[in-house]
């Protein structure tokens, strides 16, 4: 989601244009700039069948058994499967900042339930419009921002009936804004920042000039 947010807006820049479409392994993304100068993005249906998110086997997407996995001494209540093109595992706890999300988030993660391994989100409630979230990114661990995972989360509040459809999402790295619209498509919103610019100079493959490469 932020990843594709970056690159629409690599490519109006350089273009002008004021909307993109991206072609993806998830299928083709609409994307535009915003009057206030954020960018947004319509990152498609949410997946809410437990063959698209993909879990192991039939189950409520909404009310996740984990089998062997005891998290009620944690305090974790029955996760949400949401998939947005990859799996994501909402948990909805009283504050996000206490939750040792180190340690439960791997442990969450490699759950037989998700046969691709899944990112993991801890999510507590402010009011109907705003959500507090952290995230355990698959592979990677704790990271800042995931905008699949705000889209996600926005998607299981409002399934759980706990917030309204259009939601700010508050995360380590600051705030994204998500609309889960009627049609089940989620609409990700938020700043993008330039970091830095460079240039790479490719290399000759060595095996048309005879030479080698330095690694």
């Amino acid at each position: 989601g932020n990843g594709a947010r970056c690159v629409a807006a690599h490519l109006m820049q350089e273009s002008g244009a004021k909307r993109v479409v991206m072609e993806t392994a998830a299928g083709l993304l609409n994307a535009e700039r915003c009057e206030d100068g954020m960018v947004s993005v319509d990152m498609g249906p949410a997946l809410l069948d437990w063959r698209d998110i993909p879990l192991a086997r039939d189950m409520d997407t909404l009310h996740l058994d984990l089998g062997h996995l005891d998290l009620s001494c944690d305090g974790l209540p029955s996760p949400v499967a949401v998939g947005m093109g990859n799996p994501h595992c909402v948990f909805f706890v009283d504050d996000a900042e206490t939750v040792d999300i180190e340690r439960l988030g791997p442990t969450a993660e490699t759950a037989a339930l998700f046969p691709e391994r899944t990112n993991v989100e801890f999510v507590s409630v402010r009011d109907r419009t705003t959500l507090r979230m952290r995230v355990w990114e698959r592979g990677v661990g704790v990271t800042q921002a995931c905008g699949s995972g705000a889209c996600a989360v926005v998607v299981a509040a409002h399934r759980r009936g706990l917030t309204d459809r259009a939601v700010e999402v508050q995360l380590d790295g600051g705030s994204l804004f998500v609309t889960y619209r009627d049609d089940g498509h989620v609409v990700l919103r938020g700043p993008v920042a330039w970091s830095f610019t460079g240039e790479f100079d490719p290399v000759d493959d060595p095996a048309d000039s005879g030479g080698e490469r330095a690694a």
